[in-house]
């Protein structure tokens, strides 16, 4: 599919509100619940401590949130292009720092975070490439980048379809940019300069999720 110009973007961008994920219906929650369980086993996985956080596309900052409980200790940055979203995340998490940046030029000096979480973004962005390329380069080298989309499976898009048809999810109609296969994804993390430490299905194959460091032999 081709990809919209940047005014385009933002009207798309601006479809969903800055309060989605916090007015989530039932089957959403569990949806989002189930995502999390597996967010937060792969972030706690080898005893691992982060002590600097990076959530990339931290939209109303729900995730940012629920990793400040776990990792209490951890400064912790999320980064949203739409800054409707940021104001959203720094009303609701004040002792979070959220900044309005866009993940394909991350503002931030090389080797700075611990952990960065990208969940649920890297299909609505102009260039998955570029944005995994500026995440390797923010990593520290024994760092560690969470990587979590939906898997593009049969069952999936067959959901997807309906759901952005006829349900609450028409607000993301437009929003996949790059619809990806789970495969693919992780051809191009490898191709990005990372190694798979962990993969995870989840959500009856319809959800994947990678662990990730950078490849210190590339």
């Amino acid at each position: 599919m081709s990809i919209p110009g940047q005014d385009k973007l933002k009207q798309i961008w601006a479809e969903v509100p800055p309060d989605y994920y916090f007015k989530l219906n039932y089957w959403q929650n569990l949806w989002h619940e189930w995502k999390w369980l597996v967010l937060k086993h792969l972030a706690v996985s080898e005893n691992f401590v982060p002590k600097t956080i990076l959530e990339v596309g931290c939209a109303g900052g729900h995730l940012s949130g629920l990793f400040s409980h776990i990792f209490p200790k951890a400064r912790i940055i999320g980064i949203d292009v739409h800054a409707l979203a940021v104001m959203e995340a720094h009303k609701r998490f004040p002792k979070i720092m959220f900044k309005v940046a866009d993940a394909h030029k991350l503002p931030f000096k090389n080797d700075s975070f611990d952990l960065v979480i990208c969940s649920e973004t890297i299909e609505h962005v102009v260039s998955p490439s570029r944005i995994l390329a500026e995440i390797e380069r923010v990593m520290k080298k024994n760092g560690r980048a969470i990587i979590e989309m939906d898997s593009g499976s049969l069952l999936f898009r067959l959901i997807w379809f309906l759901w952005t048809q006829f349900g609450k999810g028409r607000v993301w109609k437009r929003a996949h940019l790059h619809p990806f296969l789970a495969k693919e994804l992780e051809k191009l993390i490898i191709n990005n300069g990372f190694i798979i430490k962990k993969k995870i299905f989840s959500h009856f194959g319809m959800a994947v999720s990678f662990l990730v460091m950078q490849n210190m032999n590339k």
